[in-house]
């Protein structure tokens, strides 16, 4: 390079640096797809995802996203999600539709419910490969499926009954069909519009978040590689008019019958939870540990891929990978400046970092490496232990309804009230087939008390530690306990003591009856 050639800027350096140093190799052409690695990941993953779904739901959020759909089912509803008879606004519905068509085909149980999420991570899989094949050679995008099969951040995560792995396939498909669209410098129209669907989908299962984690990427791949993207307004406003046509018959359906939820969910919900989050409050740094750990193997690997970006030859490195581990970085670093975080809001990152790292793996001949391949395999035995018998064994160990015996007599009664205290419940609902349970705060306790006095019994479900003590010192004279169960357990073990003094989500039962009230005079 001249001086007359060099960077004569910040933005200048920054792309030289991405094409030269970084990223100057061409990516493998071979992207025939081969029958032995087709096999392998429309096997492996059905291993680990399918045999074992019936396990007890986790509490809050299996519980809660397994009555919504049901409530719906029950109801012929497809426009207000409820949860205990209320309008639930926290979140679009396309989740909620997808286990109600599964409970009407196979009928309503937990694996009927988490047979959505197993589909997603499965189709997940198969879409790095299928199109990551193209941009990376098949070889790379094989080994890419392979990582992300075998990563217990992603797999044993993104299976259960939450909305993020339904989330994930969507912006997956979106991210790699817009950049299938755009990374030759020519736009392909068809890729454009399979990209436009798949994150209206997105939109339509947690709102904008699928174009967030869209759209900077491919705009900063494009400044850092120094191609111009020919996408133009046109093709723009045609991205938004599929988006606006997949999203707009709910919203404006739902807005219609429930027009708070437009304020609550994009302003309280998204904005709000943004920059003034309200929960889940989490330091900076929060993910590192979670990526570090979730996505082993592939982590061992990663050290070797970030000591070859910094000092190795940079023929091994395509554009293409540069892209993928720009969009997962990306998706990293907005979740962490976020206010609110939770562990699974970073798994669309993991497709993405398993493409670049699938890329480095094969060019770098670590896939030939019995190490590698070692690695691969005792992770997969790892997660198939994991997913058959630890996790379900915990769920019931932790599942409020672990121990039907005894909860299930108290709501079976479909005359008597169940109020549910200081927080919901919503898998005993589940079991115990019902969806009028009352979800009372600390601060509405005092009407609660007042509530009670005019009905023959309640069944109340205390659901932290210590609530049921506080309740009984507040309540007065007028009211006595009639009978509670507590399930506090001994946490002696190291088992016990990782799966808790009490079940998650329920520490005490009590039925509350006026003091006026004998044992045997009631319904």
């Amino acid at each position: 390079m001249t001086t007359a050639d060099a960077p004569r800027s910040l933005p200048a350096w920054l792309s030289y640096l991405w094409r030269t140093v970084l990223f100057p190799g061409t990516a493998v052409v071979d992207s025939r797809v081969k029958l032995a690695s087709l096999l392998l990941i429309l096997v492996l993953p059905a291993v680990l995802l399918y045999p074992v779904r019936s396990f007890h739901l986790l509490e809050p959020d299996e519980g809660r996203y397994a009555q919504i759909p049901k409530e719906m089912l029950d109801r012929g509803e497809w426009v207000v999600p409820t949860l205990q008879g209320e309008p639930y606004l926290d979140k679009p519905p396309l989740m909620y539709w997808l286990v109600k068509i599964s409970y009407t085909l196979f009928g309503v149980s937990e694996a009927s419910a988490r047979l959505v999420p197993a589909l997603c991570v499965h189709l997940t899989i198969l879409a790095v490969y299928f199109i990551g094949r193209r941009s990376l050679g098949e070889r790379s995008a094989f080994w890419a499926a392979l990582l992300l099969t075998v990563a217990p951040g992603y797999l044993a995560v993104a299976r259960l009954l939450l909305l993020d792995g339904l989330l994930t396939l969507c912006v997956t498909l979106s991210v790699l069909c817009g950049f299938e669209a755009v990374r030759t410098g020519r736009l392909k129209r068809g890729w454009w519009i399979a990209s436009a669907v798949a994150s209206g989908l997105g939109f339509l299962t947690k709102g904008p978040i699928a174009e967030i984690l869209l759209f900077p990427p491919l705009v900063a791949f494009g400044f850092l590689s120094a191609s111009r993207l020919v996408v133009g307004w046109k093709n723009l406003a045609l991205f938004a008019g599929i988006v606006l046509s997949v999203n707009v018959p709910w919203y404006v359906a739902i807005y219609l019958r429930e027009p708070v939820f437009l304020k609550y969910f994009f302003w309280e919900h998204n904005v709000m939870r943004f920059v003034q989050p309200f929960d889940h409050l989490q330091p900076v740094w929060y993910y590192a540990p979670i990526l570090l750990g979730g996505l082993l193997p592939g982590t061992v690997l990663f050290v070797a891929y970030g000591r070859n970006l910094l000092f190795g030859n940079g023929e091994n490195r395509s554009a293409a990978g540069g892209f993928w581990l720009l969009a997962g970085l990306w998706c990293v670093a907005f979740f962490s400046v976020s206010g609110s975080k939770l562990p699974t809001y970073i798994l669309p990152a993991f497709p993405f970092l398993c493409l670049a790292l699938g890329e480095y793996v094969t060019r770098s001949k670590w896939d030939t490496r019995l190490a590698t391949k070692g690695l691969v395999t005792v992770f997969a035995l790892l997660l198939f232990a994991a997913n058959s018998f630890v996790i379900p064994e915990y769920a019931k160990a932790r599942s409020p309804f672990g121990r039907p015996d005894l909860v299930a007599k108290f709501v079976a009664d479909p005359v008597t009230p169940v109020v549910t205290y200081p927080r919901g419940c919503d898998s005993v609902a589940f079991y115990a087939q019902r969806s009028d349970f009352d979800a009372v705060r600390s601060k509405d306790v005092n009407q609660l008390m007042v509530e009670m006095h005019h009905r023959p019994r309640t069944v109340i479900l205390f659901t932290h530690r210590h609530s049921f003590d506080a309740f009984r010192e507040a309540m007065p004279e007028s009211l006595r306990v009639e009978e509670s169960l507590s399930l506090d357990r001994p946490t002696r073990t190291l088992w016990e003591k990782l799966v808790g003094g009490t079940p998650w989500g329920l520490a005490d039962v009590a039925v509350i009856v006026p003091s006026g009230v004998v044992r045997g005079q009631h319904p």
